[in-house]
């Protein structure tokens, strides 16, 4: 329904620019906001739903992304999370394939660029909920609040809360989701271009568009499914709200069929109100959450990207202070719905009304009210959310200029001034996305209660090699959660590098007491008892991790040493060959079988299998060096020389490869290049063992030869 031009419209202080001078200048906000993370690296969930995800490789079958979750899980499996957001991760496909690999710089500038477009799009759509629909006699649209509507859109291009979403590139989850569901929200009301006298008449063709473009903005994110609730609620005619339901519970079957008709599994510490026992405690919790992501859309100052673990304690009781929020929340919106549904001016009914379904509509899927969500907060979810408050706050400053007109200078000024400061909160926040380094540490002062913060600060640290103060903070995280046994397997694994075996002992047998199928833990601790000679725990402690994953190659690997360890030759390259067998690439287990064959005499059977080795491993510089030997032992000098020579080119500042190549040269009547050699290697490890009693024997061997010579 078409409206005359909003009459507080020309109070807002801003100039009114043309559709695409409008547009490039919010587009331009945008870009400005975040450019700083164009050059970031891959952080957070970036590693599991990017870096780690088999999916974005050519080598992997496309049709897999139609089978798999957002992290390159099957959808059947247990530990799936149900994200099903195929045409996302195609897009991050095609982002690997054009950078040629993961270089982030392209993931992250093309996330720019749609929400640049994002933002530019949102005129179109505030034009529409603010004015109406309205054409001129050429048939384009009229924008009947071209301020306010720009005003709404610069408001949405700069707000920081949208940093998750576009600095981290998973992100791009969000901002496909929002793209699509733009895209379904114009193409349905140009179902009604020609139905401006005639409101029974509609494009059935376009609304069709509609729902295929809904259809695509759930393929992207599960969210995308709410354009059709906004679309049904601007809807009047029955067939009309036929054809979108029906739509929107075809779509709502398939998604159902495709998760396996079942939710996905979270943890009490994912959610831990949505585990509460008490009915109204719960109810309580989650209102409190809704009270704290309507702050960060009004103070978008406190960011962090994980608000679980502590970060948030739950409301125990109705005395707790934190229920002033609640009802502040719900006066508030309890206001807004009386003025949306109550106020005798249309306009003011209209945009409040359309305002409220943009900021509560696309938040639905994340109340906990449906189902069960896997987080307590996060920013990412409140994208699209945002544009309600955005429309909102645009409103209200205009109704401020009507009413208090003498003013509008002061509030030009402040409009002014909100802006910059989200600008300037954006980059900083850009900034702190760049890293993880910077990202982990910035959370510390928001959520010092979060155990994963800790966590994953000390995981930073350890990574890069500051393992003294990555203890800290996992000791900190272990203290805020005493049962979070990725902590504690992190932590054993430094005190076992460290040679605190009795701790890290104790911490990873206490981790798989806590989580019986951690298999990671079970054979860490197999490496700790190994290491105590407590032989026969650590082979239950490795069989117990093989139990729990049954392709764990390294887990084989190291079940081989400890077998090694106690003379069990068989059972360790039975074991070896495990490892290999599930990852052929496994170097250390190729070597380790080579060795123990070499150091038994079966040197035959040791130059098999380093050149069964080498035939998956061709530029493997240690098997090369481990089948020279074995060549060199057969008196093939020949063939040993040239595994030797190869593994020096491709490691050239290897001491023991020029001290073994000097020892194949001295037995081989090569004296002068065997003496080069010993050089070489005493040059790089003076130590070197052996090296200098050979090279000193060979010095004698030449003087003698020099005082033979006449």
């Amino acid at each position: 329904m078409a409206l005359s031009e909003v009459y507080w419209d020309h109070q807002i202080p801003l100039p009114k620019l043309a559709p695409v001078q409008a547009k490039v200048t919010v587009a331009l906000l945008a870009l400005l906001c975040f450019i700083n993370s164009y050059d970031g690296e891959f952080v957070f969930d970036d590693s599991e739903a990017i870096v780690n995800n088999k999916d974005l490789r050519p080598a992997t079958p496309l049709n897999n992304i139609w089978s798999n979750d957002f992290w390159g899980s099957n959808l059947s499996s247990n530990s799936s999370h149900k994200s099903y957001r195929p045409l996302t991760v195609l897009t991050f496909r095609l982002s690997y394939l054009l950078a040629g690999g993961l270089h982030p710089v392209g993931f992250h500038v093309l996330n720019i660029i749609l929400h640049a477009v994002i933002s530019a799009l949102m005129i179109d759509v505030f034009a529409i909920l603010i004015g109406g629909l309205a054409y001129d006699e050429t048939g384009c649209v009229l924008n009947n609040a071209p301020k306010t509507s720009l005003l709404a859109a610069l408001f949405f291009a700069a707000h920081p809360v949208h940093t998750e979403s576009v600095a981290g590139i998973v992100g791009r989850a969000d901002l496909l989701c929002a793209l699509f569901f733009q895209l379904s929200f114009l193409t349905y009301c140009k179902a009604f271009k020609r139905g401006i006298d005639r409101d029974d008449r509609f494009s059935v063709q376009w609304v069709v568009v509609s729902l295929l473009l809904c259809a695509a903005a759930m393929l992207c994110k599960e969210q995308g499914i709410t354009v059709l609730v906004s679309e049904i609620l601007r809807t009047g005619l029955l067939t009309r709200l036929a054809l979108m339901g029906l739509g929107g519970l075809s779509m709502l079957y398939a998604r159902w069929r495709i998760m396996g008709t079942g939710p996905p599994a979270f943890t009490e510490v994912d959610n831990p109100a949505s585990f509460e026992e008490n009915v109204f405690l719960r109810i309580v919790n989650y209102n409190y959450y809704y009270s704290l992501n309507a702050w960060l859309l009004l103070c978008p100052w406190w960011l962090c990207f994980d608000w679980s673990m502590g970060c948030v304690p739950l409301i125990k009781s109705a005395t707790d202070w934190r229920m002033v929020w609640l009802l502040l929340l719900w006066c508030v919106l309890i206001g807004l719905i009386s003025q949306a549904l109550c106020s005798q001016d249309n306009q003011r009914r209209r945009t409040l009304t359309l305002g409220l379904v943009l900021l509560v509509v696309p938040f639905l899927p994340a109340c906990n009210l449906f189902f069960r969500v896997g987080f307590v907060i996060a920013e990412r979810v409140l994208y699209l959310s945002s544009a309600g408050y955005c429309l909102l706050l645009a409103y209200s400053l205009g109704h401020c200029c009507c009413r208090w007109s003498k003013h509008k200078k002061l509030l030009c000024v402040s409009v002014v001034v909100l802006l910059s400061v989200y600008v300037a909160r954006c980059a900083l926040r850009s900034h702190q996305w760049r890293s993880e380094r910077s990202l982990f540490t910035s959370a510390l002062s928001v959520c010092p209660l979060n155990a994963k913060v800790h966590y994953n600060v000390g995981k930073n640290l350890a990574d890069r090699g500051n393992t003294t103060t990555a203890i800290q903070y996992y000791r900190e995280a272990v203290r805020l959660h005493p049962s979070y046994v990725h902590a504690m397997n992190n932590l054993g694994n430094i005190l076992k590098e460290r040679n605190e075996l009795i701790e890290a002992e104790q911490l990873l047998s206490k981790a798989v007491s806590i989580q019986p199928d951690f298999a990671a833990a079970w054979m860490n601790l197999g490496i700790v008892q190994n290491s105590l000679q407590k032989f026969e725990d650590a082979e239950l402690s490795y069989w117990n991790a093989i139990r729990f994953r049954k392709k764990y190659p390294d887990c084989y690997y190291n079940l081989g040493r400890l077998y090694a360890d106690q003379n069990r030759h068989v059972d360790a390259l039975n074991a070896w060959r495990n490892a290999t067998v599930l990852k052929p690439d496994h170097s250390l287990a190729w070597n380790n079988m080579v060795i123990l064959l070499d150091n038994t005499g079966n040197l035959g059977q040791a130059e098999l299998i380093g050149r069964e080795a080498l035939k998956l491993l061709p530029n493997d510089h240690t098997i090369m060096f481990s089948l020279a030997n074995v060549l060199g032992k057969q008196q093939k000098y020949k063939e040993s020389e040239g595994f030797f020579l190869q593994a020096l080119r491709i490691n050239p500042n290897s001491a023991s490869c020029h001290g073994n190549l000097a020892v194949l040269y001295h037995r081989w009547g090569k004296l002068e290049l065997a003496k080069k050699h010993y050089e070489l290697s005493l040059n790089l490890d003076p130590e070197a063992p052996g090296t200098r009693e050979n090279y000193n024997m060979l010095r004698r061997k030449l003087d003698q030869l020099k005082r033979l010579t006449p």
